[in-house]
């Protein structure tokens, strides 16, 4: 069973009252106080919440407000040309190639988009990122999928004040086994 927090409950309490199905002509609306239905605000014309409403979304919005974790990201956003090591082989040097990355804010200042092209082991290689900062578990979360793969890599971590050096791990379902992630 999937539990809604109250407020969404409210809201589609509120969206099946309005439905058509249900609609009244003027002259069959009863009072609020006789119908059950909250009193209607006279300056907003939205219903009044209660006190644990109230209180619901003050959390919501305190919880989605960009803070500082989110700036540091944001301090991130332009276009690098990077090189790519990647070791395939623990006796063997590792293969080196180029490519480049755009990264851009999204949401408000909330989210960090990581936009990668280059070549991978000679193949033509694409990868996307997001990365934010949780405010409700204190933590950032990072999700990246590619051109190589079907599926994603999923980490969460801590990072410095200015968000440059992050430690994150997860797990990525590799085509053999899982396989933990440490970045």
């Amino acid at each position: 069973m999937i539990k809604f927090p109250r407020v969404a409950s409210a809201v589609v309490g509120v969206a099946l009252l309005a439905a058509p199905a249900g609609a009244q002509t003027p002259s069959q609306k009863k009072p609020p106080s006789q119908t059950g239905q909250p009193k209607q605000s006279v300056a907003q014309g939205q219903p009044q919440m209660t006190p644990e409403q109230r209180a619901d979304m003050e959390a919501y919005q305190k919880a989605g407000t960009p803070g500082p974790q989110h700036q540091a990201p944001a301090a991130t956003a332009r276009n690098y040309d990077i090189k790519i090591k990647s070791w395939h082989d623990a006796t063997r040097a590792p293969m080196e190639e180029s490519g480049t990355v755009r990264r851009t804010m999204t949401l408000d200042g909330r989210v960090l988009v990581e936009e990668l092209n280059g070549t991978m082991m000679g193949q033509p290689y694409a990868g996307r990122g997001l990365m934010g900062y949780d405010n409700v578990t204190g933590k950032y979360w990072s999700i990246w999928t590619d051109n190589m793969s079907t599926g994603i890599v999923l980490t969460e971590g801590t990072c410095d004040a200015q968000a440059k050096n992050c430690t994150f791990s997860g797990s990525w379902n590799d085509p053999v086994k899982k396989i933990p992630i440490r970045s």
